[in-house]
């Protein structure tokens, strides 16, 4: 029960989302953790070290101060470097398989661990069915294991 309350309360915080940014620091921050480095490709251009990143840094500034939307200061960025200038990739076209693709893989795990354990439960079954007194074993193993309990009986250690 509280493992189920938890991850609503996680599921409902992620659906709400950060809280938006106040300061203009805070929104050039925001925008910025969006970009890619060109130069460095692995890091955002807000945590980059690299001389363009602080460019662009500067540039989404004046673009705010501006009165630009976060919107059009990204498709800037986008028109001059390319899709890949941004580190959420667009929920569509290509971009699409990176947000569906999670879901999909973990709707058929589950289903795939639901099967098993069903064909595991009904090979489990089967043989219990079959034989009461010794469930899982079929009949040459029900004479071996009388065999064997019949010389222990004889031949006491």
């Amino acid at each position: 029960m509280v493992l189920l309350v938890a991850l609503g309360a996680l599921a409902a915080v992620a659906a709400r989302g950060p809280a938006p940014a106040s300061t203009p620091a805070e929104r050039v921050h925001a925008i910025a953790t969006g970009l890619r480095c060109p130069v460095c490709r692995d890091l955002s251009v807000a945590d980059s070290p690299a001389p363009l990143a602080r460019q662009m840094h500067n540039q989404i500034a004046e673009g705010l101060a501006a009165g630009k939307s976060p919107e059009a200061i990204r498709q800037e960025f986008v028109a001059a470097y390319g899709e890949s200038v941004l580190l959420v990739p667009a929920r569509r076209g290509v971009g699409l398989v990176a947000w569906v693709a999670p879901a999909l893989l973990l709707a058929g795990g589950t289903l795939a661990a639901v099967l098993a354990v069903r064909r595991w439960r009904a090979r489990g079954a089967a043989p219990a069915a079959s034989s009461p007194s010794a469930p899982g074993t079929s009949g040459a193993d029900k004479v071996l294991l009388e065999r064997a309990l019949a010389r222990f009986e004889e031949d006491p250690p």
